[in-house]
Parts: C-alpha cells; sequence; structure tokens
C-alpha cells in the first residue's frame, strides 16, 4: 500500500511528529500501520448524536483488529429539531458546510489514509458525505441510527407529533396536560427523529448509493447490535484502504441515480433534492433537478413511512433493514444493480442477501405500491421559473389555488397559524429564507406542524424560498428559485394574489400579469443583509441557489 500519512510519519526528519504522537500513546508499530481517520459529530445538544462517542470506541476497536491505527476528532452539529421555529435555526443548512470544511482540513492537514465518520442529525450525514468525496480518500459512513419511538395512548409517536400538537392545542382541538404527555413521551431515548424524515432519508441514500456497508443504517441507536455494525465498519474501512476503493468509485452518477430512487421510494424527505446535488457538485458528477423528476416519475412509492405512512423508522430495521428496499429496487428495475458498493461488492450483491421479517407490511410488494410515482415533484412556472419541491407522499391532493398571505419570516406565518388567521384555500407565502434572504433557508416544520395541527392540512398551501423538515407533510412548497432576496417572482407577490400549483402538471404560476409582476420587480430594492459578519455573512457571500444545492462555492 502507498499511505499518503508516511509523509507525516515515517523518515528521520519526521521525528518531532512522531515525538508529538507518541506523548498521547502511539508507537513507532502504531504509525507504521494506515492511519484511519474517525470524524465523529458526537455533540450534548441532542439525542440525534448522542451515542456516537461509545460508537466510536467499536468502529477504533474494528480499525484495530483489521491492521489500521484509528485517530479519532470531531466536528460540530446543530440540531434541527431543538432550533426549529428560532433564529437559530439558521444555523443548520450552514452547518452542513462547515462540517463538510471541518472534516476535509483535518484528513488533508494529517494525510490520513482512510476516514469513517460517524453521522447522525441530519446535516451530518451530507456533510460528510461531501467531505468524503471532496478528498476522495477511502470513506465509509456510520449512521448512528434512529431513536426508538414514543409511546402515547397505546400507539407509536414521534416528534412530528409533537409539533402537530402544537397547532393542535393552540386551535382548541388538545389540552395543555395532553400536549404536555406528548412532548413527555415523544423522544424515549438517543437516536436521530423516528420517521422517514431527512436523517434516516439520507441514511437510506447512503447505503442505496454505497458509501454505508448495506444492512448498517437501520439498527437503531439504543440496540446493542450497534457495536458490531460499528466495529464492522472499522473493518470495512480497512479492506477499503488495501483495495485503494475510493469514494468517487462508488459515487458514480448512477449511484447517485440509484439513490434518489430510494428517496421516491421511502417517501423521502424534499432535503434529499439539496443534498444529493451538493453531493453531486463535491464528486464533480452531473447532476440536476430534473434528473429527480425523470426518477420520482417512474418510481413507485414501496415503503410505509411516517410522516405520511404507518410506521416508524425502527420498523424498517424489523422488517429486514434497508436491503430489503434495496431488493425491491433491483427487483423491480429501478435501480442499477452493478454500481459498486463501500465493500467491492455491488449494489445487487449485497441486496440479494436481504433477509425480509415473514409478513412484514413495512416494504410493500411491487405489485402493491402506496402510489405509482415518487414522494417528490419539481415544480416550474412564474412563481418559481428555477424550479421548487413538492412533497406528494401522504397525500393524494394534486391542484390548489387560492389567495396568497405573505410573509417575510417564518415567525410571522407561525404566529398567523397559531391565531387563527389562516382560512381554508389560502397559498401560505414564506419569503426571505433562502439560501441569502434567510440566510440558510430554516425548515418550516413549526409552520407545517401548526397547519396540520390547526386541520388545515388538506385545504391550505404553503410555497417558501426556505426548506421543510422531512417531517412536513401536507401541500407543502419549498425551494423556490429565485429566492426572494435575489429579486425572484415570489418577492414581487401582493396579498391576495391567486396563485395555482398543479402537481400532476409540474407547475407552480402566480396569476398576475406579467408585466405588472416586472414593474412591481423593478421597483423592489434588495433588503440589507441581515447579517453583517461572521459565520452567516460569509455563508450569504458564497452560496449558491438551491436548485444547486445551496453549496458555498467560489465558483
Amino acid at each position: 500500500m502507498q499511505l499518503q500519512s508516511h509523509i507525516i510519519t515515517q523518515g528521520r526528519d519526521r521525528a518531532p511528529a512522531r515525538a508529538m504522537l507518541k506523548a498521547i500513546g502511539f508507537t513507532d508499530e502504531d504509525l507504521a500501520k494506515p492511519i484511519i481517520g474517525v470524524a465523529n459529530t458526537w455533540i450534548e445538544t441532542m439525542p440525534c448524536n448522542y451515542k456516537l462517542r461509545d460508537l466510536a470506541v467499536k468502529v477504533k476497536e474494528g480499525i484495530r483488529a483489521a491492521g489500521g491505527t484509528p485517530m479519532e476528532f470531531n466536528t460540530i452539529a446543530i440540531s434541527d429539531g431543538v432550533t426549529m421555529g428560532t433564529e437559530g435555526m439558521k444555523a443548520s443548512l450552514v452547518s452542513r458546510e462547515v462540517i463538510a470544511d471541518s472534516i476535509e482540513l483535518v484528513a488533508r492537514g494529517h494525510m490520513f489514509d482512510g476516514i469513517v465518520a460517524l453521522v447522525a442529525c441530519d446535516k451530518t450525514i451530507p456533510g460528510a458525505a461531501m467531505a468524503l468525496l471532496r478528498l476522495n480518500v477511502p470513506g465509509v459512513i456510520l449512521y448512528g441510527g434512529s431513536i426508538l419511538p414514543g409511546q402515547h395512548h397505546g400507539r407509536d409517536i414521534t416528534i412530528q407529533d409533537v409539533f402537530e400538537a402544537v397547532g393542535a392545542n393552540a386551535a382548541g382541538r388538545m389540552s395543555n396536560q395532553e400536549l404536555l404527555e406528548i412532548e413527555n413521551h415523544a423522544c424515549p431515548g438517543a437516536g436521530a427523529c423516528g420517521g422517514q424524515f431527512t436523517a434516516n432519508t439520507m441514511a437510506t441514500v447512503m447505503e442505496l448509493i454505497g458509501l454505508s456497508p448495506m444492512g448498517t443504517a437501520a439498527v437503531p441507536q439504543v440496540d446493542p447490535r450497534k457495536n458490531e455494525v460499528a466495529a464492522r465498519c472499522g473493518r470495512v474501512i480497512m479492506d477499503a484502504v488495501r483495495r485503494d476503493l475510493k469514494p468517487r468509485d462508488i459515487a458514480t452518477r448512477q449511484a447517485f441515480l440509484n439513490a434518489i430512487a430510494s428517496v421516491a421510494a421511502t417517501g423521502g424527505s424534499t432535503n434529499a433534492v439539496l443534498h444529493l446535488l451538493a453531493m453531486a457538485r463535491e464528486a464533480e458528477v452531473p447532476l440536476t433537478i430534473d434528473d429527480f423528476q425523470e426518477i420520482c416519475r417512474r418510481t413507485p412509492v414501496l415503503v410505509d413511512l411516517k410522516p405520511g405512512g404507518r410506521f416508524v423508522a425502527v420498523d424498517v430495521d424489523k422488517a429486514g433493514g434497508i436491503p430489503v428496499i434495496a431488493k425491491r429496487l433491483v427487483d423491480g428495475q429501478y435501480v442499477d444493480g452493478s454500481a459498486v458498493t463501500c465493500t467491492g461488492r455491488t449494489f445487487a450483491q449485497e441486496a440479494a442477501e436481504a433477509r425480509e421479517a415473514p409478513g412484514q407490511e413495512v416494504v410493500r410488494p411491487l405489485d402493491q405500491p402506496l402510489k405509482p410515482r415518487g414522494g417528490i415533484a419539481i415544480l416550474r412556472g412564474s412563481l418559481a421559473p428555477g424550479g421548487c419541491v413538492i412533497k406528494l407522499a401522504g397525500h393524494d391532493k394534486t391542484l390548489h389555488r387560492g389567495p396568497a398571505r405573505i410573509f417575510d419570516r417564518e415567525e410571522d406565518a407561525m404566529a398567523a397559524v397559531t391565531s387563527g388567521k389562516i382560512r381554508p384555500g389560502d397559498v401560505v407565502v414564506i419569503r426571505y429564507e433562502g439560501p441569502r434572504g434567510g440566510p440558510g433557508m430554516r425548515e418550516m416544520l413549526g409552520v407545517t406542524g401548526a397547519i396540520v395541527g390547526e386541520g388545515l392540512s388538506e385545504s391550505v398551501a404553503l410555497v417558501t424560498d426556505g426548506r421543510f423538515s422531512g417531517a412536513t407533510h401536507g401541500f407543502m412548497i419549498a425551494h423556490v428559485v429565485p429566492e426572494a432576496a435575489s429579486g425572484g417572482p415570489i418577492a414581487a407577490v401582493e396579498e391576495g394574489d391567486p396563485i395555482t400549483i398543479d402537481a400532476e402538471a409540474g407547475e407552480i404560476n402566480l396569476e398576475v400579469d406579467p408585466a405588472t409582476v416586472a414593474a412591481r420587480l423593478s421597483a423592489w430594492k434588495a433588503p440589507a443583509p441581515r447579517y453583517a459578519s461572521g459565520a452567516f455573512a460569509k455563508y450569504c457571500a458564497l452560496v449558491q441557489p438551491a436548485s444547486e444545492g445551496a453549496v458555498t462555492s467560489t465558483r
């Protein structure tokens, strides 16, 4: 093996470096072996990543047993669920870039021969993948695993139920005591949010794109089996180093299309659009939002998961894990089974070993899909000439026409919903929440959950240049491009303007004379940036549109 770590650790001139490393216990024997960076996103601000410290111990045991030397380091992480609905939520998407940058910097600085990234909450997963694709040294992603569901009146509940309970309470449809009971029981321990929300969507993506070993992600975070999963990832990375199997060998265009199919088939989060576009950019693989439209049109929804379905994330594990989903997609010819995975085996070879639990109902038979087309669609039109995203899983509505209700920030929309000022038929427009305008594209789960809780999910549409949580469901449209802060047509919408959304036709239109819209935009002035310094200001200066993954770039 040609080990780049030897540039740092071997030879007479590297004696000072070895002296430093020996101070913390490494030996000459350790330093002669492949050095594997263990990128840990552990943090004590959320349940999602809480047990990653423990799992890192097992990863390192696996690396040592397979002949390598692990070196652990940490990144930041931001909890979407904790910060939702506040100014703090603006840090979430920004953190994806910082996570990728921090892994890249430590790996380049210490010249690791391979990397295992431990991830859990939403942005840690794509952030780690972006770094691995950027670095292109052998790499493996280990998903910490889902939280177990809570219990309330004999049914499984998740954080989604808490957000929707807030709206129900505000509408007088739920008592304060019941709201408290749901709050107290929804999150029983460590693990990422418990439906096919963004974390579990992206964990599914990582197995199907091949960057995570198949069969590892669905095991819950608190399950004792996760320890062996972690040790296995330590062994897999050592094998990848010996093979010189790199992330860009795995994440080809076809692998990205396989990943999109997994999002479509599982009714996954709209955030997967942003994250896969960002990952493709790092991999230098051509990918556009139109690829999502094509794949989703031909891929049925086969997995019955919350937020729109019946089951929670741990039920996938009980059904046989993500390999069962992979095998369905192979059998239905919705994916390319020849794609290589991080184990060196093909997608089809890994999927063929799926062990489906008898009688499971989570992953539907190919001839009994929940919906004939995937759970996401791309819309374009006069309101979003650059495109936007709608989630179709979990409801049957495809058409809405109504008057615009205009809000220039999320908090104002939330106040209107919870005070009963939104009426059936309305189109709630939340703008200046895009990548630049927010900055950081806040998720709107507080608002969307409140709309559901108010009993308006079937009669109200929501349109935003911000994002949605994977727990969002209803007639909700996000990622409007161009965003309001860049002078997109959404900035010209006025209270009461009629908006038509036709998901079947793939259109979203502002029904106002184009000359009137042009006149409004000519008089429009860009708002002053909300942050003049610091990380948010740097992000605003570099961020690209949502249709390009909201990545930061100087190109």
